[in-house]
């Protein structure tokens, strides 16, 4: 029994990890072949016209993504650290379930909500409402990871700190934040790509650009929107296109991720 527990365990991580090699492959194999230089330095061509690029829903995509820093890893991380020193009570249980609750929202929800609150009042469509409704996306997520990894550290450390006088908040921040940081770095990067591949929020919020976006209250591109907008279009070139912002999508991911893991093993 144990042997055959084994052999099934293994073959279930042999499934899981040849089904993100292959979803891997596949789209390295499609959008590899339509890379070039032109593809990151231009503008997307008109309708009909062959070549160009996204130079402009790259540049938004970390524009939008930088926004969403700013709204929600402030918020989340304060809120984490609440929950991880003084949410033993009622108030932080709620804290804790509001933000698993927002958590299971589906992102169109968020798009709506964004639309709503940010592009109906402005009267427009604008990057600073894209880069909303991705904060508001990464404040659960960074709420709960933040509380996780100030848990970890030890209570003898916080305790240590007390010993020598210091005020709580001095220990807080001088001592358990910087003990955790390495952590707290990780679990930014891994929200950060959480919300990078989201489409439906953009839509109803950025929309998208073909050209260069001026300021941050305008319509401006990003790398999901493209791929979606060029992927339902009947044109083989954009298809190409598509193919290749995917993987340009997908390695912005993968290289975010691997990063946190790096960062998370050397923590331990």
């Amino acid at each position: 029994m144990n042997l055959l527990a084994f052999i099934l365990t293994g073959l279930c991580a042999a499934v899981t990890i040849s089904i993100l090699l292959f979803i891997l492959g596949y789209i390295t194999y499609h959008g590899f072949s339509s890379l070039n230089w032109n593809f990151f330095t231009q503008l997307p061509k008109p309708v009909g016209e062959t070549g160009g690029g996204m130079a402009n829903a790259i540049v938004g995509t970390f524009k939008l993504l930088g926004l969403a820093s700013v709204i929600g890893v402030p918020v989340g991380f304060l809120g984490g650290v609440y929950l991880s020193e003084f949410g033993h009570n009622k108030i932080g249980f709620l804290v804790r379930y509001a933000a698993d609750i927002l958590n299971g929202v589906p992102s169109i929800v968020m798009g709506i909500f964004a639309y709503t609150v940010v592009v109906l009042p402005m009267g427009h469509f604008s990057a600073v409402a894209g880069g909303f409704a991705l904060g508001v996306m990464m404040i659960p997520i960074a709420v709960r990871s933040t509380e996780e990894f100030l848990r970890v550290v030890p209570h003898s450390v916080r305790e240590s700190g007390l010993a020598l006088g210091l005020p709580e908040w001095k220990v807080i921040l001088f001592i358990v934040i910087p003990t955790a940081a390495k952590g707290l770095i990780t679990g930014i990067l891994l929200d950060l790509s959480r919300v990078a591949g989201e489409t439906a929020p953009l839509i109803f919020t950025a929309f998208s650009n073909r050209y260069w976006a001026k300021g941050w209250l305008e319509p401006i591109a990003s790398l999901p929107v493209m791929i979606f907008t060029y992927a339902i279009s009947p044109y083989d070139d954009w298809h190409r296109q598509a193919w290749a912002a995917a993987l340009v999508l997908m390695m912005l991911v993968l290289c975010t991720g691997l990063t946190a893991r790096i960062l998370l093993r050397e923590k331990h």
